[in-house]
């Protein structure tokens, strides 16, 4: 599980004395560990869809992070930002591409945009971009 796996990391960042990838691990950690509390509140478990969703979010807030550094021209955030992203982005499934998509749309039966956006988000939930769905789906 990713869960498991950024625990891992983070502990590995910790004895080696990697002060930016601890930091960003435990920051997963801490949203995962209230998204998992949430869950179990509901009688549920955190899978690796909720935390490929919550890695997802903390890629997009640290770019818009990495942005207000450019802008102000902070070199070395900018650098630790990158860094922190690209650890995030390694947890992080290989999104599915345009033809990919294409394919999966072709073999349903059903090509109904309310039947095909259920399909993908039931089957392929953080493996690509639903917005990305509705493009190819429109271009068909």
């Amino acid at each position: 599980m990713i869960f498991d796996e950024i625990k891992k990391a983070n502990i590995k960042a910790m004895k080696e004395k990697d002060t930016n990838a601890h930091t960003i691990y435990s920051v997963l950690i801490n949203k995962l560990m209230l998204e998992q509390i949430k869950k179990r509140e509901k009688g549920e478990e955190l899978n690796d869809i909720d935390a490929t969703q919550i890695l997802q979010k903390s890629v997009k807030e640290l770019s818009e992070e990495l942005e207000n550094y450019k802008k102000v021209n902070n070199t070395s955030e900018v650098e630790n930002i990158t860094k922190q992203i690209e650890l995030v982005k390694s947890y992080l499934p290989q999104m599915m591409s345009a033809e990919e998509i294409k394919a999966v749309i072709l073999s349903l039966e059903d090509k109904s945009v309310p039947f095909v956006m259920k399909h993908f988000k039931a089957n392929y939930a953080g493996k690509c971009d639903m917005r990305l769905v509705q493009e190819v789906l429109k271009s068909l």
